[in-house]
Formats: structure tokens, C-alpha cells, sequence
């Protein structure tokens, strides 16, 4: 059975119609950028996180670097980061001229630790990124209670927590500014980069709004210097339509997760998935970890099997970031997490057939 890390398939058919007419009123309206279809796409996916403000935007690392802009990050400043997940979250404190300063995550969890972060905190640092890597949320109430405490702004990494949860409240409504992205293989992702910015503080959705628009809110009217980083009316019409199907498509990862949860017990030297008790998970990603990866990714591969690493290297040794002078060991959480993760297949679509299949090849790999 070949069954592929991520396939659009299912998902792509069962709306084509939708997306099609979606296309076809954008094409016909001859206004593509900031436009009716931007702005009710704002709308709607401010009122599905529970926050006052949306602003769209051109992708999820303008997102954060435009949140961390209008909360007024820059040069000198720190941003507590987490010291494991994908670069971009580092990379959005770095074009601010501000120092990512990297913290643990939760061993089990793979979010930031809230327990840890105290320690890293300096009379210099501004904000907090927490990610809800792999779709599982943060312990928001956690890094709240330690934002408040030393007086910082949160800004939450949302890119893969789309309909997650900590105690009940959503994803991307618990930081002060919170950014996410919908690139297309995310679990809300347009058919193209694209990303978005929600907030209950008016003044910042306000200063998000203009520096997206070249520093512009009344046209050829600068009064900051701005970007061009805008969600173009394609992406969010397209968006307004797959935006209906989360709740399903998020029902569907569960299902499935669960079935690799029953399927994978008990095989030797494989970590399944950990849920905080107060989080809700809505897998983007489907992580085990063991110490055979490498080995067992090219076994599956053998067999048709495809999986990825979430990630191979952890930021603080990446040759970008060569200059804050990290290295091996500094961080042994993230660097054994990259040594051991593998992302498995999840998709919705997935049938429980193909779940045991990729079962039944992890059991015989590992068990031997």
C-alpha cells in the first residue's frame, strides 16, 4: 500500500465546486487586493478564534514580525522564544534587530515550558513566542500568568494550533497580538502563502493594518514606514470557503490520531503523542519519537510509507543563527527531540486501513 505523507485528495475534492465558484467571484469582481473578500474573511475568522480584530496578511512569519512591530520590538530588545520548532518564529524576531533567546520545551508536549522561562527573562526582554507546535495548544494560562508577572507581551505562534484549545478558549485568543499562517499544508491553508494576525486590542490590530500597507491607512498617505505584506483577495475568498470545513476536517485528525493511538501501543522504544489534560490537540502533525528514526524513516520508506522530520535541526544550530554562539548541548531537550521525532501520516481521508498498515510496518521494524 503506498500511502504518502500528505495528500490534498480528499479534502480538495469533496469542496472543488465550492473553491471553483470561490475562484470564479474574485476573477469576475476585478478588485483583488483588499477588498470585500479580505475583509469578510476578517470577520470570520475573528469571530471563529473569539477575538475583536483580524488582520490578513501575506504569510505567518510576516504575522509574527508584524505583530512584534506593532507591540514595538526592535533593536537592543529580547524575545523569549521556544528552542525547538521550525525557524520562521526565530527568523520574525531577528528582522526586528531584537535577540531571540531560546527556552525548553515540556519534554512531553514539545511547547514551551512556562516553568522555565522566569530564568531567561532579562531587564531587556519584551515578549514571549509560545508555538502550539504540532497542533497541540500551549499551556496558555502558564505563560500568561509568567507574561504578567514580569510585565511582557505574548505573542502566540498559531501556525499549527487552528482549532485547538487550552481550557476551553481557543488558539490565537489568549496572546495580546498572535499570528498564524495558511500555508497550504496547514490544517486552514489557502492555495498559496497567506496568514493572519487576531487581536481584542484595536490599537494594535490598527497599527497592524498599516504597517501591512506600506505605512499607509488613508491611500498614497504614509505615516510609517510599512511593507507590503498583504492577504490578497484570492487567498481569503478561497479561505472563507475551507474555513467551514475545519471543524470537520479537525473532527477527522482526531479519529485518526486515535486510531494510531490504539494501533501503536505497546511497541517497544516508540513515544506516542502526550495531551495535556487541559489542551486540546488538533494534529497538524502526528509525532512519535525513538532512537531508531533514521532507520525506521528508511523502513518505511521500504514500504511505501511516507513520513518527515519535524523538525532535523534545531534553531539554535542552524548556520543562520551561528553568531549567538550556541552549540551542541546547549539545548538537550529540542536537539534530542530533533534526533528522535518522525511525523507520521495524517491526512483527512486517511482510512483506517492505511493507519494500520503504517502500524503493522512501525510493529515490525521496532519489535525486531
Amino acid at each position: 500500500m503506498n500511502i504518502p505523507f500528505l495528500s490534498f485528495g480528499a479534502m480538495h475534492g469533496a469542496i472543488r465546486s465550492e473553491m471553483v465558484a470561490a475562484f470564479e467571484r474574485v476573477y469576475d469582481s476585478h478588485w483583488y487586493i483588499l477588498g470585500k473578500s479580505v475583509a469578510r474573511f476578517e470577520e470570520a475568522y475573528a469571530k471563529f478564534t473569539g477575538t475583536e480584530h483580524c488582520v490578513g496578511v501575506s504569510n505567518g512569519l510576516d504575522a509574527l514580525y508584524l505583530s512584534l512591530k506593532a507591540l514595538g520590538v526592535g533593536a537592543g530588545d529580547e524575545v523569549i522564544v521556544p528552542s525547538n520548532g521550525y525557524i520562521a518564529t526565530w527568523l520574525s524576531v531577528t528582522f526586528t534587530g531584537a535577540t531571540p533567546v531560546p527556552v525548553e520545551p515540556d519534554n512531553r508536549t514539545f511547547n514551551l515550558d512556562p516553568t522555565r522561562i522566569a530564568a531567561a527573562v532579562s531587564p531587556r526582554t519584551r515578549a514571549i513566542i509560545p508555538i502550539h507546535l504540532y497542533g497541540q495548544a500551549c499551556d496558555m494560562a502558564g505563560i500568561m500568568a509568567v507574561a504578567e508577572a514580569k510585565g511582557l507581551k505574548v505573542i502566540e505562534d498559531n501556525a499549527q494550533g487552528h482549532a485547538a484549545s487550552f481550557q476551553g478558549r481557543l488558539t490565537g485568543a489568549w496572546g495580546h497580538v498572535n499570528a498564524t499562517s495558511f500555508y497550504p499544508g496547514k490544517n486552514l491553508g489557502a492555495l498559496g502563502d497567506a496568514g493572519a494576525v487576531t487581536t481584542d486590542n484595536a490599537e494594535l490590530a490598527a497599527n497592524v493594518r498599516t504597517l501591512r500597507n506600506y505605512g499607509s491607512s488613508k491611500k498614497y498617505y504614509n505615516e510609517v514606514v510599512g511593507h507590503n505584506m498583504r492577504l490578497d483577495e484570492l487567498q481569503a475568498e478561497l479561505l472563507l470557503v475551507k474555513l467551514a470545513h475545519l471543524g470537520d476536517w479537525t473532527a477527522q485528525r482526531r479519529v485518526i490520531a486515535g486510531w494510531y493511538d490504539a494501533a501503536l501501543a505497546g511497541i517497544p522504544g516508540l513515544l506516542l503523542p502526550w495531551t495535556h489534560p487541559e489542551a486540546t490537540h488538533a494534529y497538524h502533525l502526528y509525532v512519535v519519537r525513538t532512537d531508531k528514526r533514521d532507520a525506521f524513516q528508511a523502513y518505511l520508506a521500504s514500504e511505501g510509507i511516507g513520513t518527515m522530520i519535524h523538525y532535523p535541526v534545531p534553531p539554535h544550530l542552524q548556520e543562520a543563527y551561528r553568531d549567538l554562539g550556541y552549540g551542541p548541548g546547549d539545548f538537550p531537550i529540542a536537539e534530542e527531540m530533533a534526533r528522535t521525532c518522525i511525523s507520521l501520516p495524517l491526512w483527512p481521508g486517511m482510512t483506517k486501513e492505511m493507519v494500520d498498515a503504517v502500524a503493522a510496518a512501525a510493529r515490525a521494524f521496532l519489535s525486531a
